[in-house]
């Protein structure tokens, strides 16, 4: 999926099979330049919910891993 400069999309990780495995998965595009974004549901110290994002480059000929990919309904 291609994004607007600065924009982005997360989609729910229906294949998570591991406590490892990302809650969300998506793209996004910043600054023109196309990232796999993962996030993770995580509760801090004082019981406060946030989440947790990762971001890697996305090259034309890479597919997301297999724990990455997002099945869309």
């Amino acid at each position: 999926m291609k994004h607007d400069n600065n924009r982005g999309t997360l989609f729910k990780n229906s294949g998570k099979e591991a406590a490892t495995h990302p809650d969300y998965k998506g793209s996004i595009n910043i600054g023109g330049n196309e990232f796999w974004l993962s996030a993770w549901v995580s509760t801090s110290k004082t019981g406060d919910k946030y989440l947790s994002l990762s971001a890697r480059p996305k090259t034309e000929s890479e597919n997301p891993r297999a724990e990455d990919r997002v099945e869309k309904n």
